[in-house]
């Protein structure tokens, strides 16, 4: 569905991306992170045709960014961060625009707008000015306007920026019913959002490619020991010191007043030696579980960690 081969964008001699290489299959949700000046929206604007690449290709639907543009365009749906909305018109006037813009048949306009109302939870503001609208419809707007043309593939550069809590909840569900039908890039900086969300996650770090692949096969590969999450009633200021003085515990981190981590050798069978302790110790076990590592904590251990300098 979609291909990237040595993609790279330089503005003189500094690149913005620089030789990137992933895939996206059909159906796929995908997470596309990274730190802000990544080389995320330098990189979607270039899928989208909206920049011209300096070096590489990509295939989006087997068509070529460079030779076939328009079957591009023709292929996605784009919604950038801040949606390309007309405050001053009526939403169903504006999908109206966008669906001339995109190509679709004037006889089949008005059920393409009637679909993306109904896809988009739109049906009861449709006659309403887009700049009367809350911040979470007007993105609602920007997303009907990306499906109007009801394409193979859509492309959301932070979907869910500015919104408050509840936005961002209607939205992810949008995006969730979203991916059931079309393959769908997603950026985002909200990062539980793409655990959630999203199949795979690529991570752009200074333009270039830190990792791809599910949460599970990152945290396997990135994970240097185990952990163990320990939660107990009577926390009294014994409890650290107990856990440390165990035979092979690397670490203890208090959490909280009543919950510790204990990180110990990757493949120590611990879990057994740590709830007999706390059971001769009385301490009142709440929770003994292993302990994953967060979206969160891999992407701040593949972006902020500092390279390896060769010897």
């Amino acid at each position: 569905m979609i291909e990237v081969e040595n993609l790279s964008k330089f503005y003189g001699p500094r690149p913005a991306v620089n030789n990137l290489n992933f895939t996206v299959s059909q159906g796929e949700v995908v997470g596309f992170l990274g730190p802000n000046g990544a080389g995320k929206t330098t990189t979607m604007n270039i899928l989208c045709c909206i920049l011209p690449a300096s070096r590489g290709t990509a295939r989006i639907c087997g068509f070529d960014i460079f030779e076939q543009s328009m079957e591009i365009r023709k292929a996605i749906g784009y919604l950038p961060e801040n949606p390309p909305v007309y405050q001053d018109m009526v939403v169903d006037d504006y999908l109206r625009f966008a669906a001339g813009i995109r190509g679709v048949a004037g006889k089949k306009i008005a059920a393409a707008i009637d679909r993306a109302l109904e896809k988009c939870g739109l049906k009861d503001v449709r006659r309403r000015l887009i700049g009367k609208l809350s911040k979470g419809y007007q993105q609602r707007v920007g997303l009907a306007q990306a499906l109007i043309h009801d394409p193979d593939i859509l492309i959301l550069d932070e979907p869910t920026t500015g919104l408050d809590p509840l936005q961002i909840i209607e939205i992810r569900k949008l995006i969730q019913n979203l991916a059931s039908s079309h393959t769908i890039i997603l950026s985002s900086h909200i990062l539980p959002e793409v655990a959630q969300i999203c199949q795979r996650v690529v991570i752009i770090n200074e333009g270039e490619i830190a990792a791809i692949d599910t949460l599970e096969g990152l945290t396997a590969s990135l994970r240097k020991s185990e952990h163990l999450r320990l939660r107990v009633r009577n926390a009294d200021n014994g409890v650290q010191q107990s856990l440390e003085a165990l035979e092979g515990v690397l670490s203890v981190r208090r959490e909280n007043d009543s919950q510790f981590v204990i990180e110990s050798p990757l493949g120590s069978p611990f879990q057994d030696t740590v709830a007999r302790l706390a059971l001769d110790k009385e301490w009142g076990i709440v929770e003994l579980s292993s302990a994953s590592m967060t979206l969160e904590d891999i992407f701040l251990k593949l972006t902020t960690e500092e390279k390896e300098t060769p010897e």
